[in-house]
């Protein structure tokens, strides 16, 4: 089961990746994704793809450039998550056969990511949109468009956003911080998807 649960894994470092990759896949959380700012983010990609890239959806955040998706695409990688709305990078992800999910904010940014071929959008800064902004932007949103929010995302604020709407969540603090334990990230990512999975009904 894929829940809609993306863990944005800021910072880390390879040293660490196998070992947080796996207490999120333990916990439920399937999608992984590894920014590309962090130390040696492509090495910490790879080590998760070659070790787990059967049993999650692994790519990706802060793609900004087509040479980057092509670099990601030659490792394997299935996710590619963007802060920003880069028709070029979405059409190039789209082409390589990867996922999509660009960040947006406005219904302008929402139109053109989907018209590039965008699996799914970002809502980015969710804490700046806030739930009543994916309210009213869904109401002009093509049926079926996966909204995920992301931003200021965590236990506490996952039940708001499931009641708006959010088709899923992208978290990064609220679930690793460089530096945790693989322990503690287990724990915050079973508390998410205990929570995601109380509103699937």
């Amino acid at each position: 089961m894929t829940r809609p649960i993306i863990a944005i894994l800021r910072g880390i470092t390879p040293a660490d990746a196998l070992p947080v990759a796996r207490s999120l896949i333990e916990a439920g959380v399937t999608q992984i994704e590894v920014p590309l700012n962090s130390p040696d983010a492509y090495d910490s990609i790879a080590e998760m793809l070659v070790e787990y890239g059967d049993r999650a959806r692994i790519g990706a955040g802060t793609v900004l450039r087509v040479a980057e998706v092509e670099r990601l695409a030659g490792l394997g990688a299935k996710l590619i998550v963007s802060p920003n709305c880069n028709p070029e990078v979405i059409r190039a992800t789209v082409a390589a056969g990867m996922e999509s999910w660009p960040g947006i904010m406005t219904p302008t940014e929402a139109f053109a990511a989907l018209d590039a071929g965008a699996r799914g959008l970002k809502l980015f800064p969710g804490e700046l949109i806030g739930p009543n902004g994916l309210k009213a932007m869904s109401a002009v949103l093509p049926a079926g468009t996966a909204c995920y929010a992301v931003g200021g995302v965590n236990a506490d604020t996952l039940p708001a956003w499931r009641q708006a709407g959010a088709a899923g969540i992208g978290v990064g603090s609220g679930i690793y911080r460089p530096g945790d334990s693989a322990e503690t990230v287990a724990s915050r990512a079973a508390e998410l998807v205990r929570l995601w999975d109380a509103g699937a009904g």
